[in-house]
């Protein structure tokens, strides 16, 4: 079996070798078959009961009426400790009864998804990306999901009507150049099925970039098959986001998978969430960071956990997000540190946040610091010789392109294509004035107005 170099550094788990208890005897190349996998999924008291010894807790979610959508594949599985509910890995996919309880601010689609639809299972909140939802199935499910609301359920699946709507609208948007595949996870898909989206799609000639988002190398590393790889690689430009929480998700199994993706020439970056229990360890986040690089993965996002029902008992702080931040800026690679982002509430996209570098600033110096507390002035330049629009191709080109989209933002205020960026209501606000009886405040005026004293 191929595997790459960082391989030999690590301890072969559970599940790698000989098919671990209750599997033992089961031929290798069965377990080691994806399909046998997803059809062997372990998701009741009973199944998980012969794995894993339950907390009552963990029965009491297991067993509750409605709960999110449990499929843990045998081969992620083998990898949790038994003995220990605290295991970050356990933690991921079993559900608790504390899944059950509401919190402050919850709800079911935190993100504004739904509002930014303009097709069904299409998300359009960026001027020049969208968001393509092509299934609700999933080989795992993560306990902290974002689309839990239609994430796990059969009735809520893409058909090909949504699918022909979809790439309709990117066709007729010239301004979208890059589409993300998700769901759901599209690796899921039937192959034929994700190669004829990735083929329609590729035809679209104002499309540049195809991204897939997955978490099967993951969950399912033995899906990551050469088969599959050789399809992938001849829709590039084509990137990945995997996702990794801890650095135990690792196994030789995994490595293989990224190694055949990274050598098809995808490149390959991370999606952490930051989740209480799992990985809101500085130390943790480091080690996870250092194993995805020595796999060729680019650490790109921590996000903050979402507002969703079920995954209140994961959310942590955002200084928590800060402190992992300040323990990886200058002590690792600059290219191993991931952006903490929050996904605002209500729609309002991925904001990062950063511990303040940037401490004070005047028109000739900025005061900065560095990550061990290091304060230093940065002088401004005297002479500024400014970029000159009507000498750039880039903005002449802009500037005639009929279909680009004003900007939007902060970003439009400094461009000039905007004076004030006004909260909604701001005009009914602020006639509050023009409503106050002038009369009284007129006659209370009067005798200083007609006084002929300064």
């Amino acid at each position: 079996m191929e595997m790459n170099s960082a391989s030999t550094e690590v301890q072969e788990p559970p599940g790698t070798g000989a098919p671990p208890p209750p599997w033992e005897g089961l031929p290798l190349e069965k377990w080691n078959d994806w399909r046998w996998q997803l059809a062997n999924r372990l998701n009741t008291v009973e199944e998980l009961g012969q794995v894993i010894r339950l907390s009552p807790d963990e029965v009491e979610g297991l067993s509750a009426a409605g709960h999110f959508r449990v499929d843990i594949t045998p081969y992620f599985g083998s990898l949790i400790d038994p003995d220990d509910p605290g295991c970050p890995i356990r933690r991921q996919v079993l559900p608790t009864g504390r899944e059950r309880v509401p919190f402050v601010a919850e709800m079911a689609d935190s993100l504004a998804e739904d509002a930014h639809s303009p097709v069904p299972g299409l998300v359009h909140r960026y001027p020049d990306r969208v968001l393509m939802l092509v299934t609700t199935q999933c080989a795992s499910y993560c306990r902290y999901c974002t689309r839990s609301r239609i994430v796990g359920d059969p009735a809520a699946q893409f058909s090909r009507k949504d699918y022909d709507a979809q790439i309709r609208y990117i066709a007729g948007n010239p301004q979208v150049r890059d589409v993300l595949l998700s769901g759901g996870d599209p690796l899921i898909l039937p192959q034929r099925l994700l190669e004829d989206l990735l083929q329609r799609l590729r035809a679209i000639p104002h499309v540049e970039v195809l991204r897939i988002g997955s978490r099967v190398p993951v969950f399912l590393p033995q899906r990551i098959t050469a088969d599959l790889v050789d399809m992938l690689r001849r829709f590039h430009p084509l990137w990945m986001n995997v996702h990794f929480n801890h650095p135990k998700e690792f196994t030789p199994a995994v490595e293989v998978a990224l190694a055949r993706l990274a050598d098809a020439g995808i490149p390959l970056g991370c999606q952490s969430v930051l989740l209480a229990g799992v990985n809101d360890c500085p130390n943790v986040m480091k080690d996870l960071v250092h194993k995805l690089v020595r796999n060729r993965v680019r650490p790109y996002y921590i996000y903050q956990c979402d507002l969703v029902h079920g995954a209140g008992h994961f959310r942590t702080p955002v200084a928590v997000g800060l402190q992992i931040i300040e323990s990886l800026r200058g002590h690792t690679s600059g290219f191993a540190v991931p952006t903490y982002v929050i996904d605002a509430p209500r729609g309002g996209g991925k904001v990062p946040i950063m511990p303040n570098y940037l401490l004070s600033q005047s028109a000739d110096r900025v005061v900065i610091r560095n990550y061990e507390g290091f304060i230093s002035a940065y002088t401004q330049p005297e002479i500024y010789d400014r970029h000159d629009p009507a000498r750039c191709v880039s903005c002449q080109r802009r500037e005639a392109d009929v279909t680009a989209e004003e900007q939007e933002g902060v970003a439009a205020l400094l461009s000039g294509d905007q004076l004030a960026i006004v909260p909604e209501g701001f005009e009914v606000a602020h006639q509050r004035l023009t409503r106050i009886r002038w009369a009284p405040i007129k006659a209370a005026l009067a005798p200083a107005a007609e006084s002929d004293e300064p």
